[in-house]
């Protein structure tokens, strides 16, 4: 394990203000708003912003202190070693729970920023976590797979080792987007000999459970599934590009960093329940995808290698698995689907809120941990699950 500091070289940085200066926006038709996608004068002003008065060293410098920081050498069977990034933080009670964070794109290891301190802190009547939250490879300072292959089984491996090689042998896991699917995975891969309980914030259902009257769907249902078909419909090209030709689109992410605010930019504000953005924010994440590691195109690739470079938003069903799975389902999350659903699968602990979008760690973190410790405190079936470490002080 190896401490970590974000340092930027100066002079990626005076690159960037230099590309900036170069940028040359498109023109837009008369009152477009977000019918054509991201308006023009949304991204005059961040593109502004960030070449004038964004100062990167002084958030870079807070996300340091904030965050500690480690990396450490993971290998992967067919893919050689990678040098992983992590955030990890210990609790101070006595018998904390470890819990691998896991976020997806558009997201990365910055969306555990505002759960950590609420994860780890000693609660009177609430577990506590030890929290480990990795970049996932070609996402932020996680150095990307340069061979084929590297799907979504190979993220959970990553993830999986990772845990282990910080000597926890048995562990619970929580995410949201790719981070949902990743530790579904890891509960049918390691579970249950390591992986003891998984918590979603994104639930993955493609097609109704067998069994399911679709005259029995309240009026909430089927909202629900009109939303999921109104994002199908308007909301995947995103989805269609990086899952069948994520080279393509790779090249504008790479050189242009008013291609990569745009095509970033767009999810963070559709994706969420009128999160109150600040412009510094959004500047934070997207340069973390600008500086990282591989640089951002490869963390579209994801896609690709999951979906096999069809554009088929279609995942096989994993195999049955008795390892207890929580949900927390935002009511602005797009894929969110009927609550008869998610009941289906018999969750150890299912919550739904009014309020929240995608990123639900980073818009809603108080809501989202105190589900997370609600699935495994006293009381609930999850409790008790890491055997010795029932979270409690």
């Amino acid at each position: 394990m190896t401490s970590f500091k974000i340092a930027i070289p100066d002079e990626s940085i005076a690159l960037l203000k230099d590309k900036l200066k170069l940028s040359r926006l498109p023109d837009e038709i008369d009152g477009a708003g977000w019918d054509y996608g991201v308006p023009l004068a949304d991204i005059r002003r961040l593109s502004a912003r960030w070449l004038d008065r964004y100062d990167w060293r002084r958030h870079e410098k807070a996300l340091n202190d904030e965050l500690p920081q480690f990396t450490r050498d993971i290998a992967i069977e067919g893919h050689g070693t990678l040098n992983v990034h992590y955030v990890y933080k210990q609790s101070e009670a006595k018998n904390a729970i470890p819990l691998l964070f896991v976020h997806g794109w558009p997201g990365s290891f910055i969306e555990v920023r505002k759960v950590l301190s609420l994860l780890t802190a000693v609660k009177e009547g609430a577990p506590s976590f030890h929290v480990v939250a990795y970049s996932l490879p070609g996402f932020g300072f996680s150095q990307g797979a340069k061979t084929k292959g590297f799907a979504l089984k190979q993220y959970a491996e990553v993830g999986h080792k990772l845990m282990l090689a910080l000597g926890y042998n048995e562990y619970v896991a929580q995410g949201g987007d790719w981070g949902s699917a990743i530790v579904s995975l890891l509960r049918v891969l390691y579970g249950p000999t390591h992986v003891k309980a998984v918590h979603s914030n994104m639930p993955i259902a493609l097609a109704p459970p067998p069994g399911i009257d679709p005259s029995s769907y309240t009026p909430e249902d089927l909202k629900f599934l009109e939303r999921l078909k109104e994002w199908q419909q308007t909301g995947m090209g995103y989805f269609q590009e990086q899952a069948t030709q994520p080279q393509t689109v790779g090249y504008s992410l790479s050189d242009s960093p008013v291609g990569l605010l745009a095509w970033i930019y767009e999810k963070l504000v559709k994706w969420t329940d009128k999160y109150p953005w600040e412009d510094d924010e959004i500047l934070t994440w997207i340069s973390i995808y600008w500086f990282s590691r591989d640089g951002p195109a490869a963390s579209t690739r994801i896609y690709y290698e999951t979906f096999g470079g069809r554009g088929e938003f279609s995942i096989p069903p994993l195999p049955e698995s008795k390892v207890p799975i929580g949900y927390s389902v935002f009511e602005q999350e797009m894929s969110t689907v009927p609550k008869s659903w998610i009941d289906a699968q018999n969750p150890a602990f299912h919550a739904r809120h009014k309020r929240g979008g995608h990123f639900a760690a980073f818009e809603k973190p108080v809501e989202l941990v105190e589900d997370v410790r609600k699935m495994f405190s006293k009381g609930s079936s999850a409790y008790g699950v890491v055997p010795g470490k029932d979270g409690y002080a």
